[in-house]
């Protein structure tokens, strides 16, 4: 009889284990980014379509600004990252925007961490031609995402 509760017991244990409430880190889905500079005044807000690639690669599509900037003219490059942080559903974000002409490239990089409820959240910083350089803070949520 022992045996028996012993191992029922066992399997109970092991059943439960699988029903813990971790969240796999998600990072696929259509995204609108609000680029801020230090005084919160808005930047480059964008939205761009992401989905996890091989490895830490994030394929971006359907990327465009919200609103017109002369330090981004069409075409541009973009290029990101997504490494995941355990089964929290967070990780780590990374995301670069480039002009592709003139020589000398305007550059957009954006560092974050998804925080596991659908957004994510960091800073980024501007380098490039004269007039196209800064910094400041990002957020970035999917559409049924609530920011509040």
């Amino acid at each position: 009889m022992k045996r028996i509760a012993i191992v029922a017991l066992s399997v109970l244990v092991l059943m439960l284990g699988g029903c813990g409430s971790s969240r796999q880190p998600q990072i696929d889905g259509s995204w609108f980014a609000v680029v801020n500079n230090p005084d919160q005044s808005p930047a480059y807000p964008f939205s761009a379509t992401l989905a996890q690639g091989s490895g830490t690669t994030v394929n971006v599509t359907n990327f465009g600004f919200a609103t017109s900037t002369s330090c981004f003219s069409t075409p541009t490059s973009e290029a990101a990252t997504f490494s995941a942080m355990g089964s929290n559903g967070t990780g780590t974000f990374g995301m670069t925007i480039s002009t592709v002409f003139p020589a000398l490239n305007n550059v957009l990089t954006l560092q974050g961490m998804l925080n596991g409820e659908g957004s994510i959240a960091g800073t980024w910083t501007l380098t490039g031609q004269a007039g196209c350089t800064g910094n400041g803070n990002f957020t970035m949520l999917l559409p049924h995402s609530d920011p509040g």
